[in-house]
C-alpha cells in the first residue's frame, strides 16, 4: 500500500548510516541510500519535524550461531556519516541490540515530542530497520517506511523485509512519495 498520509507530529527514524556499515557489502549503492536519508532528513528538519539519528555500537548479550563480524571494531566504525549531517535539535540514539527502542530513550523521547508516526529509513532493512519498525508497530506508532532509502547485505533478506514484513507494520513508499506527502499537508512547521 502506497504511503497515504503523514500525522502532523511525525518522526524520521534513520538507521545504523555510519562508517562501518556503509563499508559492508550492500545489496544497493550505499551512496544512494544515504543520499535519499540525506534529502528525507533536510526535508524533515525544514519543517521542524524530529529527525532521530541511530547508531549501533556493540552487541546483544546471547549466543547465537553467527560469529560477529569483528571481534572488536576499528576506531571511527560506529561514526554517523558525514552526510548525514547532525542536525541542531536532531536526537541521537545508541543503540547495542538490533532494533532502535530496546535499551534506550528513543520512545521517550518521541512521547515527548508528542509523535504518533514515524518514517523509517537505513540499513540493514532486514536487521535495524525491520526491528525498529516491528517495535514502533507494537508501541503503537503509524509506521512508514521509505523503501528505496535501505538496503541489506543480503537480497533476499531485502525482499522478503520489503514485500512481505513491512506492508504488515505500516506503510511502504518512496523517498519521492514521502517527501510529496510532506509537501500536500501544507509544508507543517
Amino acid at each position: 500500500m502506497p504511503v497515504t498520509v503523514l500525522d502532523p507530529k511525525t518522526a524520521l527514524i534513520v538507521i545504523d548510516l555510519q562508517q562501518g556499515i556503509l563499508a559492508y557489502p550492500l545489496v544497493h549503492s550505499a551512496d544512494d541510500v544515504l543520499e535519499k536519508s540525506v534529502a528525507l532528513a533536510n526535508a524533515f528538519r525544514a519543517r521542524n519535524l524530529p529527525v532521530v539519528l541511530v547508531n549501533v555500537a556493540g552487541g546483544a548479550p546471547g549466543r547465537n550461531e553467527q560469529p560477529p563480524r569483528a571481534s572488536s571494531f576499528p576506531p571511527g566504525w560506529a561514526d554517523l556519516a558525514p552526510a548525514i549531517d547532525t542536525g541542531r535539535h536532531d536526537h541521537k540514539v545508541t543503540k547495542k541490540t538490533w532494533g532502535a527502542f530496546t535499551g534506550t530513550d528513543l520512545n521517550e523521547y518521541l512521547a515527548g515530542q508528542g509523535v504518533t508516526q514515524v518514517v523509517l529509513c537505513g540499513i540493514a532493512t532486514s536487521i535495524g530497520v525491520e526491528s525498529t519498525a516491528r517495535q514502533a508497530h507494537e508501541l503503537g506508532f503509524n509506521v512508514t517506511i521509505a523503501t528505496d532509502a535501505m538496503t541489506d547485505m543480503n537480497a533476499d533478506a531485502h525482499v522478503n523485509s520489503v514485500t512481505r514484513i513491512f506492508p504488515r507494520l505500516g506503510e511502504t513508499g518512496t523517498v519521492d512519495e514521502i517527501l510529496a506527502c510532506l509537501e500536500q499537508d501544507g509544508g507543517r512547521k
